[in-house]
């Protein structure tokens, strides 16, 4: 028992911040739903944002591009991240720190160029192209 109260003892400070979320957690959900509007209507379902009543639905099908983006953005961003630590530490690291960031980025060149060949990142439709082939011709 002496040990429950030794350990209860040296994290007091924690017990009682948990105690405490806790305490107002419940309080939210019971204030909540004591007090929460419980009206009816034709508009309390309504999207409304900003003062502004929505028009259309929040459903939009988004091409493929749009993750593709997304994709490129997260690889990206984390590279630029280890990069990062890497050159915080590139004194501590020597030239096999050096040797593995250069394959990193040799490795993620490889995915850009690869991307690039199979043509994901040709952002205009082909039928655009065409025509504007087609109007590059005729003007020259």
């Amino acid at each position: 028992m002496s040990a429950s109260i030794e350990a209860l003892s040296q994290h007091w400070a924690t017990a009682i911040f948990v105690l405490v979320i806790l305490v107002v957690c419940g309080a939210m959900i019971l204030v909540s739903a004591f007090v929460g509007g419980r009206t009816r209507g034709r508009a309390k379902n309504e999207a409304f944002e900003s003062g502004v009543v929505g028009a259309g639905t929040a459903q939009l099908r988004l091409p493929a591009k749009f993750y593709l983006v997304a994709m490129f953005f997260v690889i990206f961003d984390v590279e630029a991240l280890y990069l990062y630590a890497w050159a915080v530490s590139v004194r501590e690291s020597g030239w096999a720190g050096f040797i593995e960031a250069t394959i990193f980025i040799l490795i993620l060149f490889a995915g850009l160029v690869y991307l690039w060949r199979v043509g994901a990142l040709k952002w205009a439709p082909s039928m655009r192209k065409a025509r504007s082939r087609a109007s590059d011709l005729s003007e020259g």
